[in-house]
């Protein structure tokens, strides 16, 4: 089928321009001005007179069915996946776990049997190293022949997902050698375990204290000391959802120094605060890890992504339901499940508090949040641009449009947002995975299984 959007403005990463597009199956054929004046015809016109045109977001780090704190992430690959497209995005990129004791194939293999099948946008996965072992390795090499190319590490969660520097370091070398990337979740989870422990043990045990016994120097500190390592090993490292002013500015002295050093940072870390967890057990919906800093981080990572320091926002989606499950730490704050809901809200929030609050261009935000995840990912080429051969990912983007997030109308299946009674302007009005029609006039016209799991490149060895 033939689809011709006309009279839009396109917006890619380098640029904007008033123009048609149309669509020939599942990838875009042509891109100009007039098109349809100049003979060009379709199945179907959709007008975007007064509204963008822009590729599909992409969502690089999302946590659909993740296990936490003894119960699961509450979206499901189909869950999130609908609720992601309603939000303009139309690739996910979640992580697969590796248990302990276990191989990284299990891992995988585990993760692909929940999402294949039922995920409603594309996807692919990154692959989460909780024992780092000479056969896991040696793993690693196998998967990115098959299209998983980053290995996520940890130096938080002690007893979990943590590892060592020497784990990690051997990690790093391997990919140096293999074209992988190494992606950190970076916080001195020994140190956070010391305070948190204080903390609750002198009776402080509100969701307020999770937000203070992860103050910014530990984050700061780790991320560091892994960007160090990475210096060693020769090879990129990507901080993932960065939160504090410490560990950007790590980042920043490390590129100026010529480091292949990456990062992301996540709409929480733009549009809340730490003054959100004081409301007593309500604070819990606002716990996450790294938590939530004091508003003055906010202008720094406004900053950092205008500065190319912060290369993309992704949101870290990992919803718990405020009832039942945020209430499994109703006294202590270690037991609260880690995580915030975000998927469906990440696009218009960036289109709001960045383009229409003055903060970057509209150019900007179609980068961080579709080109330079593509381009880091391996999908350069194929997602995150509007162009001739790319797969016709797209989002017809009403600016002016104006409406309130609320859990009472979002898709996502968690009980509470957020962001709550915020109103913003900018929404998604048509959405097309690869040519189909996905969400129009705020309805979900896709089905369970429309999205196909991304072969993605390596991009480390490119990156250095």
């Amino acid at each position: 089928m033939r689809t011709l959007i006309t009279n839009g403005t396109v917006v890619n990463a380098d640029g904007s321009l008033l123009a048609d597009v149309l669509v020939d199956g599942e990838t875009i054929a042509l891109v100009g001005q007039g098109l349809a004046a100049r003979g060009v015809t379709a199945e179907r016109t959709i007008d975007a007179t007064d509204k963008y045109v822009i590729p599909g977001a992409i969502d690089v780090h999302t946590h659909m069915e993740l296990p936490f704190g003894g119960t699961f992430a509450k979206d499901t690959f189909e869950t999130g996946s609908r609720a992601a497209a309603f939000g303009g995005t139309t690739t996910i990129l979640d992580f697969a776990v590796q248990s302990k004791g276990h191989s990284l194939r299990e891992g995988l293999d585990t993760w692909l049997a929940k999402a294949e099948g039922n995920t409603c946008v594309d996807y692919g996965f990154h692959m989460i190293m909780s024992d780092v072992t000479d056969a896991s390795l040696a793993e690693m090499d196998a998967l990115i022949e098959e299209g998983v190319t980053d290995f996520k590490l940890f130096t938080a969660y002690p007893g979990v997902f943590y590892s060592d520097d020497g784990a990690i370091f051997r990690a790093m070398q391997r990919a140096a050698g293999n074209g992988g990337l190494i992606m950190m979740h970076a916080e001195n989870g020994m140190a956070i375990d010391v305070v948190a422990s204080q903390n609750a043990d002198a009776g402080r045990t509100d969701p307020y204290y999770h937000g203070l016994s992860h103050p910014p120097v530990f984050e700061g500190e780790a991320t560091h000391r892994v960007i160090r390592l990475a210096e060693a090993a020769g090879s990129a490292v990507y901080i993932v959802h960065l939160s504090a002013r410490e560990a950007l500015d790590a980042v920043r002295e490390a590129r100026d120094r010529g480091t292949p050093a990456y990062a992301e940072t996540c709409p929480q870390y733009l549009f809340l605060s730490l003054d959100d967890l004081r409301n007593g057990f309500e604070g819990a919906k606002f716990v996450c890890s790294p938590p939530l800093r004091p508003k003055e981080h906010w202008a720094e990572l406004w900053k950092g992504l205008r500065a190319d320091d912060l290369q993309v926002v992704s949101t870290d989606h990992c919803p718990f339901d405020f009832h039942g499950q945020k209430e499994l730490g109703r006294g202590d704050f270690r037991k609260i499940p880690n995580g915030l809901p975000a998927v469906e809200d990440r696009l218009d929030l960036m289109h709001d508090g960045g383009v229409v609050g003055g903060r970057i261009s509209r150019e900007r935000w179609v980068e961080v949040c579709s080109t330079a995840p593509a381009r880091m990912f391996g999908l350069a080429g194929r997602k995150g641009v509007v162009a001739p051969g790319a797969d016709a990912d797209l989002v017809v983007y009403d600016p002016q449009r104006r409406h309130t997030i609320s859990a009472r109308t979002h898709h996502m299946d968690v009980d509470y947002s957020c962001y709550e009674g915020r109103t913003v302007q900018g929404g998604s009005d048509v959405v097309l995975l690869r040519g189909k029609v996905i969400v129009e006039d705020g309805e979900y016209r896709g089905a369970k299984g429309d999205g196909r799991f991304l072969k993605r490149q390596p991009t480390g060895a490119a990156l250095r």
